[in-house]
């Protein structure tokens, strides 16, 4: 039978139609899926953003900005950020300096600037490397928000949206002020404002030409371009930049020229390092004050900057291997000076606070209740080997001098002296002068704390010479005299209390003469000898542990402790009439 041949090209026509709906079918399907599983991707994405408006009105711990004496700033906590600044506010240099090296067409673009992003594609392929990004700072302004640097697709999805939302919701000023506020820097600061102070110390709508363009070269890669660490690079991309706005007609070719002459290193601010032991005590002193905070505050302290800062440079010229500690106050308790320790960066404890054995600085104590009894400076006592009990005090190098004024006793601390007038007057005795003084609540009841056997802090100590030199009078130790909000609300202000008279003004009289000995040629504190100095003691620990003077001028009362943290003996010839009466000199002189 015949073939159809007719017929069966008839099926081939039919067949081929049939494959091509196939084939666009499933491509169809391929797309739909892919949309729908990009969609779903998308969403899934956006449904674990945090919400949109909690973003933008982050929430961060309060601020506490510290004030000396004179109303001055010395040091903020918890400042990461800095006065919001806007497009509106700053000289219009310092965000074309960012436009123009980070976003050229920022004001022409939506989200995304497609030709910058293809243009850095192509880049990146030909030279076989990350060489070039297309980033927009609608974009960056997302990622800033956001504070994460994941490099997952997800984290880039959601950048990608907010960069979106970011662009439907607001101007394009309101977004470039949204990254000038939040762009992250140095050292955990973000904006604009907090890194002009830190890095020129001056406020970002001070910002001169050549200092917006070095910050604007930071951006790139702050630490790799840090004015401060990396000086030349900063400078050869700030030139880069000026060249730019010369380029975009923001400014001309000579203003570019004197900004190019203009860059240097960054002089940076000044170490605040030094106030941090100031700081860290006064901040729990805040919160005893006012409890949690819940704005930002401005604390008025008594800290005298000068005064900070002289102690600072001296203390770790003087302890060498050893620890050391300095506070200074007003004869009415007010906190001026305060060093913790040598080096704050390398040790936080604050050793002002911590409990030692003042040895011989305790002795003021015995003589005061001695001469509330009736004896004077004149008085004359016995110093000779004694014992109570199981108790054997010696004297330094077991040298006695047999009868000799309270005076000399005193000027030359010798340990007999002290541990009589207690077996005489009662070791109660001794404990209630102690309390009344405020330094009694921790001592015990036994004869060894009257050589200085129980442990007392630098601040105990120094409270306690302070009311001698306030004429008798009680003194309570304080670091705050107003706490205030930015607008001014006064949340606290120092209302003092009278003070109680503690000491008669004969015993007080009697006393500042016998520490007028101590400084005088024979005394212990000699080598803190000067024309402003009125007295003070030296005290020296068992075998060498811990050395002291505690001293007054005219308008201060100081106490200096030096030891090591670990309670190990130091160096013999290491006692309070040594080093500690030392670095007491060099601060007053």
């Amino acid at each position: 039978m015949p073939r159809d041949d007719s017929k069966s090209l008839k099926d081939k026509k039919t067949e081929k139609p049939s494959i091509k709906r196939r084939l666009w079918a499933m491509i169809f399907n391929l797309g739909l899926i892919s949309v729908i599983f990009v969609s779903g991707y998308v969403g899934f994405v956006y449904m674990r953003m945090p919400s949109l408006d909690s973003i933008l009105h982050e929430k961060r711990l309060p601020t506490i900005v510290f004030l000396d004496d004179a109303g001055n700033e010395i040091r903020s906590s918890n400042r990461i950020m800095g006065t919001p600044v806007s497009v509106d506010t700053l000289p219009p240099y310092v965000w074309q300096a960012i436009v123009a090296i980070e976003d050229k067409r920022f004001f022409e673009h939506g989200p995304i600037d497609m030709r910058a992003t293809l243009r850095a594609v192509f880049l990146n392929l030909f030279s076989g490397r990350f060489a070039a990004g297309g980033s927009t700072i609608t974009q960056q302004t997302a990622k800033n928000i956001f504070l994460s640097r994941d490099k997952k697709i997800s984290r880039k999805v959601q950048e990608l949206i907010l960069a979106q939302w970011l662009e439907n919701r607001f101007s394009k000023n309101q977004i470039l002020d949204l990254y000038m506020n939040r762009v992250s820097l140095v050292g955990g600061l973000r904006g604009l404002d907090a890194v002009a102070k830190q890095m020129f110390g001056v406020p970002a709508t001070k910002l001169t030409i050549a200092q917006s363009a070095q910050i604007a070269a930071m951006l790139k890669a702050p630490t790799y371009y840090s004015p401060l660490k990396n000086p030349d690079r900063n400078i050869a991309r700030a030139k880069i930049i000026l060249a730019e706005m010369v380029r975009q007609n923001y400014i001309s070719l000579d203003v570019a020229r004197r900004a190019a002459a203009e860059l240097k290193q960054a002089p940076g601010v000044r170490d605040t390092n030094i106030y941090r032991y100031w700081t860290d005590y006064v901040a729990d002193e805040l919160e005893s004050v006012i409890g949690n905070l819940d704005s930002d505050v401005y604390v008025h302290t008594t800290l005298n900057r000068g005064l900070q800062e002289r102690i600072a440079a001296i203390l770790p010229r003087h302890t060498g291997e050893y620890q050391g500690a300095v506070l200074a106050m007003s004869r009415d308790g007010a906190v001026r000076a305060m060093s913790g320790g040598a080096d704050y960066q390398t040790s936080q404890f604050n050793r002002t606070l911590a409990a030692r054995q003042p040895g011989s600085a305790f002795k003021p104590v015995v003589y005061l209740m001695a001469l509330e009894n009736g004896l004077t400076p004149e008085s004359y006592v016995n110093d000779s080997q004694f014992s109570v009990g199981d108790y054997n005090p010696k004297n330094y190098n077991e040298h006695y001098y047999g009868d000799i004024p309270l005076s000399v006793a005193f000027a030359k601390s010798v340990n007999s002296v002290p541990v009589k007038l207690t077996k005489i007057y009662g070791i109660d005795s001794v404990l209630d002068m102690a309390g009344r003084l405020g330094v009694g609540t921790k001592l015990k009841r036994e004869y060894s704390t009257v050589l200085g056997g129980s442990e007392m802090t630098l601040m105990d100590l120094t409270n306690m010479y302070a009311v001698i030199w306030n004429d008798g009078a009680s003194v309570h130790p304080y670091s705050i005299t107003k706490i205030t909000k930015p607008d001014g609300t006064v949340l606290y202000e120092r209302n003092p209390s009278e003070p109680i008279q503690i000491l008669q003004p004969n015993t007080v009289s009697s006393m500042q003469e016998l520490l007028a000995d101590v400084v005088n040629s024979g005394g212990t504190g000699h080598r803190a000898a000067d024309p402003g100095v009125l007295g003070g003691k030296t005290g020296t620990s068992n075998d060498n542990r811990d050395a002291w003077f505690i001293g007054a001028t005219t308008d201060y009362v100081i106490g200096v402790w030096v030891g090591n943290d670990d309670f190990s003996p130091m160096d013999a010839k290491v006692t309070g009439g040594t080093l500690p009466a030392e670095i007491f000199h060099d601060i007053v002189k």
